[in-house]
């Protein structure tokens, strides 16, 4: 559905809605039918599938292989060689994915928690999951957007959505029906999405997905269906051992047919050949790389790069150039305010102390041109507070529109708190 073609009328009639809301027996309902608003993931691998999963490299098969082997012609101290550096590895790099996935774990519990809808005409909050398509919803200044929405209303609001469309400037929207069809995300400016989250202003919009329906669940379908590639690293490793095992079984071959022919035991020329191919095989080799992958990671990760899968380490270094965007992606998308042009005058910020011994309603009832630079501090720092949308979460951290975050923190650092 191109719910950005069509009208407000349109919409709600489409959605059987109206701007009054749902009603708390059609909500439940529509939650039987759509299901709850979340993102389905596809099933977790255990921490033993993950460790498992670390033996399936051809190399680190092949030194198992060599490792039974060695330990049935009595190599016992081959074999226990052989076999700490292949658990080495694989605790290695099972170290390093288990930690990756920790992390994202923890990325995802930024989804919103909560939504304030409009239920039987009055607004109530609610669990974002229990959102269903119809359901009115009340954004403003800080708010996660919890379901992809036509907007209905829009005082000034402006939504980030750097997670889908990539660019960090956030997009003001507005109401009217858009006419081309095939418009990308970042150009439906009358449509938010699951994900995103306003910065600036206020305004309404009706649900118009849910769930794996929106355009971040979406993503996360894509995400789960893609087949893992092997990095260029894993593809010339396996290609190797496959050239080293072929080359070791053929010389091993050769070495045991010339012995027979010579007339040296058949046993005695099996033993020898086996031989040769344990010593053939470069045992220390995938320890050798694990351990570099692993040192390059732990530098990256200093650097606050997380690396979910080793050979990864190695794709990166393979990169010649990469082509970012700026704002928001390599600068952290943050302003501060540094100076003041006030009365003339222009003050460094860390250099301003605000007092007064005058009362609000004695500086209100001067004439700005009269104030003191002090008093025109103390109307300008009240302005930047109040006229303000930023807001302090939970954890404190103030969230909203980077030029209202670095009003917001100016005027707090000299003691205007909302």
């Amino acid at each position: 559905m191109r719910w950005h073609q069509k009208n407000i009328e349109d919409v709600l009639e489409h959605l059987q809605a109206s701007s009054s809301g749902l009603s708390h027996e059609e909500a439940q309902k529509r939650l039987e039918v759509y299901g709850p608003n979340e993102l389905i993931e596809k099933k977790k691998k255990t921490p033993l599938a993950m460790f498992l999963d670390q033996f399936k490299d051809f190399m680190i098969l092949v030194l198992i292989a060599a490792a039974v082997i060695s330990g049935f012609i009595g190599e016992l101290s081959d074999t226990i060689a052989i076999v700490v550096i292949v658990v080495l590895n694989a605790a290695i790099g099972f170290i390093q994915e288990y930690r990756a996935e920790k992390a994202m774990a923890a990325l995802k519990k930024m989804a919103a928690p909560s939504a304030t809808v409009m239920r039987n005409g009055l607004p109530e909050t609610i669990s974002a999951g229990q959102l269903v398509p119809g359901d009115i919803v009340i954004l403003d200044a800080g708010r996660i957007v919890p379901a992809d929405m036509r907007v209905l209303e829009s005082a000034r609001l402006k939504i980030e959505e750097a997670a889908l469309t990539g660019e960090s400037i956030a997009v003001e929207k507005h109401t009217h029906a858009l006419q081309d069809e095939l418009l990308p995300l970042g150009d439906r400016k009358n449509m938010v999405y699951k994900g995103t989250f306003a910065t600036f202003g206020r305004g309404t919009g009706i649900v118009t997905a849910t769930g794996m329906n929106t355009e971040l669940g979406r993503i996360a379908a894509m995400l789960q269906e893609e087949e893992e590639v092997k990095t260029p690293l894993q593809k010339r490793l396996a290609s190797f051992g496959q050239k080293l095992a072929i080359a070791v079984l053929a010389i091993c071959a050769i070495v045991f047919g010339l012995g027979v022919l010579r007339g040296e035991p058949p046993m005695l020329m099996f033993l020898t050949a086996i031989s040769l191919a344990v010593a053939a095989i470069p045992e220390a080799l995938p320890a050798v790389i694990t351990i570099s992958l692993a040192l390059g990671a732990k530098k990256l990760i200093k650097q606050n790069a997380l690396i979910r899968k080793l050979p990864a380490v190695e794709t990166l270094g393979s990169v010649t150039y990469i082509c970012s965007d700026k704002t928001g992606t390599l600068t952290l998308n943050k302003m501060t305010v540094e100076e003041i042009f006030i009365h003339n005058k222009i003050v460094k910020s860390e250099k301003l102390k605000v007092k007064s011994e005058e009362t609000e309603e004695e500086r209100r009832l001067k004439p700005a041109a009269t104030l003191p630079l002090n008093s025109q501090l103390l109307t300008l720092f009240t302005a930047l507070a109040l006229s303000n949308d930023a807001q302090t979460d939970a954890s404190g951290n103030v969230i909203g529109d980077p030029t209202e975050i670095a009003l917001f923190n100016i005027a707090d650092r000299n003691g205007f708190n909302v």
